[in-house]
């Protein structure tokens, strides 16, 4: 098993009824992905939907990058979800961005870091299916993709990062005007639970750990493009049962502060209490 429910809750700030489980019927995992993704597990598994013929309520996700309506839609039914009503999207685009990200990125991280294959990644090969709330149900790839035994880092997260990540941060920005850089960040932060859990049950094997490493700590990509999901993570020192414990702050804010009756998450690097 791989991947477990921590990951699906990087916020770090309370939770609600709002994130109650979707009623929309479940597929079951990709066989390549059910030794990873077996009982409690197997929701998580499930949210990448590999099949033929996509539903036909399914939005293919290139379409949403390129469609600022279809995109101003999604984000605008997600706001009610939080109780935001005047036009300032950027806490709810964060708030969105978690949704989408920890629905997508388990099973293809799994992929990718365990068994060394490349699901179809890039937002011209995904559709994902969205609730009434603008809130992701599943992705559907048409095609189970390829191994990529051998292949780098680089290589196996590249539609990933910039097929796909990469244009929808872009039209989120565009669109709300939050900064690029904390959807990154709400990325990394999904991201480091997941590969830090491979690494444990896995033993440490030196793909994953090479994986984490250019993931995460890497300053520059390839070819010295600077990492987006790279971030500076400060330490401060809190008194737990009496003793000391350094905790690592998160790389970038999320803005729940600013969503209606929410506040710093207890990680955030801009709480009063960390400044």
């Amino acid at each position: 098993m791989f991947i477990g429910a921590d990951a699906m809750n990087m916020r770090g700030a309370k939770t609600s009824g709002r994130h109650a489980p979707h009623a929309l019927p479940r597929p079951s995992v990709i066989a390549l992905l059910e030794p990873l993704f077996r009982g409690e597990l197997a929701p998580i598994g499930e949210r990448l939907v590999c099949a033929p013929e996509v539903p036909c309520e399914a939005l293919r996700v290139s379409d949403l990058v390129r469609s600022e309506a279809l995109l101003a839609d999604v984000l605008h039914r997600h706001a009610t979800v939080h109780r935001v009503t005047d036009g300032d999207l950027r806490a709810v685009a964060s708030a969105w961005s978690f949704e989408y990200l920890s629905v997508l990125l388990p099973p293809l991280v799994a992929g990718a870091s365990v068994l060394q294959h490349g699901f179809p990644a890039a937002a011209s090969q995904m559709w994902v299916r969205l609730d009434g709330r603008g809130e992701p149900v599943d992705f559907h790839v048409r095609e189970l993709g390829a191994s990529q035994h051998g292949a780098d880092t680089a290589q196996r997260y590249a539609p990933l990062l910039w097929q796909h990540l990469s244009p929808l941060f872009s039209a989120i920005a565009g669109l709300t005007r939050i900064a690029s850089k904390i959807l990154w960040g709400n990325a990394a932060r999904i991201l480091e639970p997941i590969l830090d859990r491979g690494v444990a049950l896995t033993g440490g094997t030196a793909s994953l750990m090479q994986d984490r490493e250019h993931l995460l700590h890497a300053a520059t990509w390839t070819q010295g493009a600077a990492n987006p999901l790279h971030g500076r993570q400060r330490e401060v020192v809190r008194t737990q049962d009496g003793c000391a414990v350094r905790v690592k702050l998160h790389r970038q804010c999320c803005l729940n502060h600013l969503l209606p009756g929410e506040g710093y998450c207890s990680s955030c690097p801009l709480a009063p209490q960390h400044r």
